[in-house]
């Protein structure tokens, strides 16, 4: 079998232009590996590349950061990692290792991190390069197309609960079901908390229940603070939804010494009452992703507990439309671009 010389990528050329290129197949550099991408989904912080609003970014890039596939090339001084291993690489995908974050251990906030799709090209493209530092292991039963969502959206929400403040059996809510909620909720009922649903309309309480949810509320007929007093107040709340007004209207319902914990970033701004936070000692915190080894971890957890997220895949020479209808809130619930040997594209339960 001839070996390929050039691949297609999807590269965002300037703001809101997205176009299918084919370039030359590069070779890894000290440190990295050259990954066959089989799937990427596509995240809704892609658009920070693809809408040019990135600090620093620079064109052309190719975004995307929910990456699985397999190494074909090895860089000099790679030695942990092996031809034809399956791996992934998130929205982290290296740190500098020297910022007084890295230097006290917090490699998520390192000052000059690697990113993927926004500092280096990312993974809506056939072969992708990647920092060995960075890779993710993936466990041989989950599907690519399921792992790759996991590794960002599934990584925001498992590692926002499990370190905020909530611990099995107190109430938990996820405000939003959508992209990152339907994950959440999963989450939230496997690792042992009462788990609620917040979210527009009563059509979605069958689906809400059907992830396992124990209570639903319909932010849009029910005062949604009243609504979580009413079950004992919120030990923790998961903002998903890209909503400030959303958000800010859980936090009465918070607990004493209750978290709204931020993991999805709205449009509008987050207006609290101070009265809020203070009578109840309560807080708004954010949560950003999480090393190689979290991430690890997450995708460990959800083989364990068969949590999935629910996906529509599409090739990606239609990655323009699959980030079309993800921006606009159209896919139930991940895209997921897939190519080389992955699947064909279609509708995945």
């Amino acid at each position: 079998m001839t070996e390929q010389t050039t691949y297609q990528a999807v590269v965002a050329t300037a703001p809101g232009q997205l176009e299918l290129v084919r370039r030359p197949v590069p070779q890894p550099g000290p440190g990295q590996v050259r990954i066959r991408v089989e799937a990427c989904g596509v995240c809704h912080s892609d658009s920070a590349t693809v809408e040019g609003f990135a600090p620093g970014v620079t064109y052309p890039r190719v975004p995307g950061h929910e990456v699985v596939g397999r190494i074909e090339a090895l860089g000099e001084g790679v030695a942990s990692f092996e031809l034809g291993q399956r791996v992934g690489v998130g929205f982290l995908a290296g740190e500098d290792g020297s910022c007084p974050s890295c230097r006290g251990g917090d490699l998520v906030n390192c000052h000059n991190p690697v990113i993927s799709g926004i500092t280096v090209d990312g993974g809506y493209a056939e072969v992708m390069l990647a920092e060995a530092r960075g890779l993710v292991r993936i466990p041989d039963q989950l599907a690519a197309v399921d792992a790759a969502p996991l590794l960002c959206a599934g990584l925001t929400t498992y590692n926002a609960l499990r370190k905020s403040t909530a611990r099995a059996g107190d109430l938990v809510a996820i405000q939003g079901l959508g992209g990152l909620g339907h994950l959440g909720v999963q989450f939230a009922r496997h690792m042992g908390f009462r788990t609620v649903v917040i979210a527009r309309g009563a059509e979605k309480a069958t689906l809400a229940r059907e992830l396992g949810a124990h209570h639903y509320i319909d932010a849009r007929g029910e005062d949604v603070g009243q609504a979580l007093q009413a079950l004992g107040g919120a030990k923790v709340v998961l903002g998903t939804a890209p909503s400030g007004q959303g958000m800010a209207q859980t936090v009465p319902g918070l607990a004493a010494r209750g978290q709204l914990v931020v993991v999805a970033v709205p449009g509008d701004a987050l207006t609290i009452s101070a009265t809020d936070l203070i009578f109840g000692s309560r807080s708004v915190v954010g949560a950003l992703t999480g090393t190689v080894v979290d991430n690890e971890q997450t995708l460990a957890f959800a083989q364990q507990q068969q949590i999935r997220p629910m996906i529509e895949t599409f090739p990606l020479t239609e990655a323009r439309q699959a980030y079309d209808r993800m921006m606009a809130a159209d896919v139930r619930f991940r895209a997921v671009l897939v190519m080389n040997s992955e699947p064909t594209a279609g509708a995945h339960p």
